[in-house]
């Protein structure tokens, strides 16, 4: 699935990996691709978002990345997309990984891009906004969100759920990182939130390198291993920017 690594790559402990997560959810759900990452020796760190605004998450992702003491490859899942793309503009940023994520232009929020789905594309069963926040419905979560995660777990995502905020959604982008920085992007082929097409749409704008798994929009749940492939792809091979 990953192309091999070349023979003057980058040790991955000469690089920190910072994983961000997306609306309706906590870093918690990082867990197996941190638990993965760890044993084959990064230094991983955990952004826990509060998903009330864009500027609000970049804030704390920034915060995180300058804690690292080494180069930086972030990492952002769903709604993370737009974070990293933001944050990632951090000098210590020297690669960008979308899983399943958005990855918005200059001027672009999230609002935006999903604005004007295509005829027949999954309508994520996100519920009215109460007092400036989404929720997703608890009953339909599994199967547009988390369709091959372990129903326990699935349910308990449902149950658990961070309220996404509307000033997260409607954050714009000022200046995308992909436009200077090298990225990745895995398509979850049988996303039911951000349709696959769509996925591949900004994958090519943002020019990524990119890798096709099938999988639900949790495919950093289901499938860790994956994940934490690509993330070690780019980790080895992100050049370091020049001085």
């Amino acid at each position: 699935m990953v192309a091999a690594v070349p023979a003057f790559a980058v040790s991955g402990s000469q690089r920190a990996i910072v994983l961000v997560h997306g609306g309706f959810v906590d870093g918690s759900g990082w867990e197996g691709v941190y638990q993965k990452l760890k044993a084959d020796g990064y230094d991983v760190a955990i952004v826990q978002n509060p998903t009330k605004s864009l500027a609000g998450d970049v804030a704390a992702t920034r915060a995180v990345i300058d804690a690292q003491d080494k180069p930086v490859i972030l990492v952002g899942h769903s709604y993370g997309g737009a974070v990293v793309t933001e944050a990632g503009n951090d000098p210590k940023v020297v690669g960008l990984v979308y899983i399943a994520a958005f990855a918005p232009h200059a001027g672009e929020s999230v609002a935006k891009l999903t604005s004007n789905p295509a005829p027949g594309a999954p309508v994520p069963p996100i519920l009215p906004p109460q007092d400036g926040f989404l929720m997703l419905d608890k009953n339909k979560f599994a199967a547009s969100f988390a369709a091959d995660v372990e129903p326990g777990k699935a349910a308990f995502m449902a149950d658990s759920q961070v309220p996404w905020g509307l000033d997260a959604l409607n954050g714009v982008i000022s200046k995308p990182a992909w436009k200077v920085k090298q990225s990745w992007y895995l398509v979850a082929t049988e996303d039911k939130m951000i349709p696959p097409d769509v996925q591949r749409t900004m994958s090519k704008r943002a020019g990524s390198t990119v890798v096709e798994v099938p999988g639900s929009h949790a495919i950093y749940v289901s499938k860790p291993g994956a994940v934490a492939e690509l993330i070690e792809e780019a980790a080895q091979t992100a050049k370091a920017p020049a001085n």
